[in-house]
């Protein structure tokens, strides 16, 4: 079917289900908000997202649909029809979410030919050959550049720096630096969060007596003040941290939904993380970042963003992408707690300029925008 820009007044775009997918997805809807800058943008995602994107200004609006499974499938293709959308990016890979557009009977549906969805596509996008060894957010890109090429639009999508930077309002800075106070934190020391858990992979997750270790140390040695951050499934892995420490960090994990995360992630002077959700926020956000990887492969999912740094010491078998180690975790054990302070200690005095001491230069931040 003929696609034409003039018949494309109505834009949903079904989002991605994991948090870090969901900030990597950002560069793609800002190029959409460029090709198409007229349409009416719809991201169709879960509730949580909504504390990501409630102040992007590349979307115009949000649909929440948190029901699963095949009876969600009628309920949201009915909701869809209703909206009268023109145009369907669908940038996951399931059947079921290129299903409910094609019922919706959305005129234009673009996606990748997966899981034998093609015919309920009517721009089936092939697999790009170079997924497993290009970051993840040109494969989202990727979806986009293929609806410009379908509008027979010139430039090309990958011809432009990926822009994958969230900003959030002042009145939600201000909230984020509210939580902080709440909590006690000592003003002008550095704020370090850490986030020792991973809700889909125990293979990713840095041991846990090292992490205290670690907090221990950016206590006692920079007098920083430490908070643990996760959801609530990561509750025990923080509670484990807390309990083989000698000093106390204030514990947020679990207290905080999504979006007061992201407005206390915008306080912090380093975030310090196994690679989960908030390692994207937190450098979306501009804040420094310190990612521990051990069996992943940051070559594709690292956040994309230059205040995000690496720690990784990859033996022969990483990355595996195994959610459980079947022999030693040597990936992870292999990174001290030493290295990674050593490494913290050196971020914090870059963000506080050279020859300043960290523990007497930092200061809640201003708005991020």
């Amino acid at each position: 079917m003929p696609l034409s820009a003039q018949e494309i007044n109505r834009i949903v775009v079904r989002g991605t289900n994991w948090v870090g997918d969901a900030v990597m997805t950002v560069p793609a809807l800002r190029e959409l908000r460029r090709l198409l800058p007229d349409s009416h943008i719809t991201l169709a995602t879960r509730s949580w997202a909504r504390g990501l994107f409630e102040d992007a200004d590349f979307i115009d609006d949000i649909l929440i649909s948190d029901e699963r499974g095949l009876l969600a499938i009628p309920r949201q293709s009915q909701q869809w029809r209703k909206t009268d959308f023109d145009l369907a990016v669908i940038l996951t890979n399931s059947f079921a979410s290129a299903l409910v557009p094609f019922l919706a009977r959305i005129p234009f549906r673009v996606g990748y030919a997966t899981a034998s969805r093609g015919r309920l596509l009517t721009l089936p996008l092939p697999l790009p050959e170079w997924r497993s060894s290009r970051h993840e957010i040109y494969y989202y890109l990727n979806i986009i550049n293929g609806l410009e090429r379908a509008l027979d639009r010139m430039g090309s999508v990958e011809e432009r720096n990926p822009d994958a930077s969230l900003e959030i309002s002042e009145l939600r800075v201000s909230r984020g630096k509210g939580l902080l106070r709440s909590e006690g934190i000592k003003e002008k020391l550095p704020i370090v969060a850490l986030c020792p858990g991973s809700i889909n992979s125990r293979a990713k997750r840095w041991p846990a007596e090292r992490f205290a270790a670690l907090a221990d140390r950016l206590m006692k040695d920079l007098d920083a003040n430490v908070i643990l951050i996760g959801s609530e499934a990561e509750l025990e892995i923080s509670e484990a941290v807390r309990r083989l420490m000698k000093v106390q960090p204030i514990v947020l994990t679990g207290r905080t939904r999504l979006a007061e995360l992201v407005e206390l992630l915008s306080q912090v002077d380093l975030l310090i993380t196994n690679d989960t959700g908030p390692a994207h926020i937190a450098a979306a956000l501009g804040r420094k970042t310190l990612v521990i990887f051990g069996p992943t492969n940051p070559l594709t999912t690292k956040p994309f963003s230059d205040s995000a740094e690496m720690l990784r010491e990859p033996p022969d078998c990483a990355p595996c992408m195994l959610r459980d180690c079947p022999i030693d975790h040597r990936c992870m054990t292999a990174i001290t707690p030493e290295q990674v302070f050593e490494k913290a200690v050196a971020v914090l005095q870059g963000n506080v300029g050279k020859g300043s001491s960290p523990q007497l230069s930092l200061e809640l931040h201003s708005p991020v925008n």
